[in-house]
């Protein structure tokens, strides 16, 4: 199971959330508190004046924060960008027909209660309190739902993979696993000074092809190392280590190409330093179809118009320390907390092959130890905290491969895909702007 193919389950998580415009965002005209105004209708929705000014607020202390200079007008139109944006996904969601059924929503509402520290009637109390509709509530985290579950569906329909597209991957995989091969080299070597004449490199190389004849003739390549060689492996049997074959001079690669452990380069090899005679020690290739596969559980927080990534991380924060300092275990954290499908199973995710993740979870993940939890971690579907609980090497058979590449290749052109639907959405909404002061 990857993390895009997931249940993601959309919930407000923390206290203090309710404070301020944004966390009556996506409310119908008729919601409006007073004083406020519509800033745009969005198909059949609005955008309120407030959200505006809130979302522009955000960017602003963003942009302070990368210690960019900031242009109001700018950042408006930008805020006014992505609200609509918002907007054009959530009403083209609930066009679609997207279901969230109400025994899963109760779970994510619940969950926002349990985050906030409160029963239900005090959620509800407290929404009352802010001004805000219980119903509209749990219709706008039934929208967030039906929004990220359309955006999944709309985007990979968009993608196409073709059979030469995954033959080019996984060419290009099998070079850079080339590129990564570790060979230990044994060599003698019968240098050659630099200004010799034709006389001394007919000597020199007599001398060479001597050496390899008793090669050839089966005496041991180390004894033979030892008596010839003029180099400064000569007493460890002109072995030079084990090394990646890009940290390897070109020449020897080129003349060891195809060679296995134990094999001898036929014929002499001839360089700057004078002759070369090579045989290959040791090979550990890298294989395409040996995979190290992992067997990891994770937490997901998902961020909302009324949670921060940056609050949903120090909440993150809290679970691993608590976890760490055994008050309590992964495993209920997630049952308790994750929002997503794996949360009934302590948040484990089962085996899985490399490509299997989306890219920034799969790098965190790669990082950590056996038994280790990550920092909060970002990707498109929240933020993550991750515990590697198992790894081995697994041989897979071709169309395991070719699947794995096709996921990678999916990868590589989602963000592509996801703006140019967007874009398409976005030229078939109505939307009409509207003029309002501060």
């Amino acid at each position: 199971m990857s993390i895009r193919s997931l249940t993601l389950v959309g919930a407000v998580l923390v206290a203090g959330l309710f404070a301020g415009p944004e966390a009556q965002a996506q409310r119908r005209a008729a919601d409006l508190l007073p004083g406020d105004y519509i800033a745009a209708v969005v198909n059949q929705d609005v955008v309120a004046a407030s959200e505006v000014i809130q979302r522009t607020e955000k960017l602003r202390r963003e942009a302070a924060q990368r210690g960019e200079s900031t242009d109001t007008l700018v950042l408006r139109k930008q805020a006014m960008e992505a609200l609509i944006e918002d907007r054009v996904l959530v009403t083209y969601a609930r066009e679609s027909g997207a279901k969230v059924d109400e025994p899963e929503l109760d779970r994510v509402v619940g969950n926002v209660a349990a985050q906030n520290k409160l029963t239900m009637d005090q959620l509800k109390e407290r929404l009352k309190q802010e001004g805000i509709d219980y119903r509209s509530f749990r219709e706008n985290m039934r929208d967030q739902l039906m929004s990220e579950r359309v955006r999944e569906r709309e985007v990979q329909g968009r993608i196409r993979i073709t059979d030469g597209d995954i033959d080019k991957y996984l060419d290009e995989r099998r070079s850079v696993l080339g590129k990564s091969d570790q060979v230990n080299v044994a060599q003698i070597l019968v240098s050659v000074p630099e200004a010799a004449d034709e006389n001394l490199v007919a000597e020199r190389r007599a001398r060479a092809e001597a050496a390899l004849a008793r090669v050839k003739g089966g005496e041991d390549f180390a004894k033979v190392a030892r008596e010839f060689s003029e180099d400064a492996n000569k007493d460890k049997g002109g072995e030079i280590g084990l090394r990646p074959v890009d940290r390897l001079p070109d020449l020897f690669v080129e003349t060891i190409k195809g060679l296995n452990s134990g094999d001898l380069a036929p014929k002499l090899l001839r360089s700057g330093a004078g002759f070369h005679i090579l045989k290959v020690v040791e090979r550990k290739t890298g294989s395409l179809t040996t995979v190290v596969q992992t067997h990891a559980r994770h937490v997901l927080l998902r961020p909302s118009a009324q949670l921060t990534a940056e609050v949903a991380a120090r909440r993150l924060a809290e679970f691993k320390r608590a976890i760490e300092t055994g008050r309590t275990t992964f495993e209920q954290v997630a049952r308790e907390n994750s929002e997503d499908g794996s949360a009934p199973e302590g948040g484990d995710l089962g085996w899985m092959s490399p490509g299997g993740f989306v890219p920034e979870f799969e790098q965190a993940m790669d990082a950590l130890p056996l038994g280790g939890i990550s920092a909060p971690v970002p990707s498109r579907f929240g933020m993550h905290l991750i515990q590697v609980l198992e790894r081995r090497n697994t041989e897979i058979e071709m169309k395991q491969l070719r699947d794995q590449a096709r996921g990678a290749l999916r990868e590589r052109k989602y963000d592509e895909a996801y703006q140019e639907w967007v874009k398409d959405l976005r030229a078939r909404a109505f939307v009409e702007l509207r003029e309002w002061q501060d």
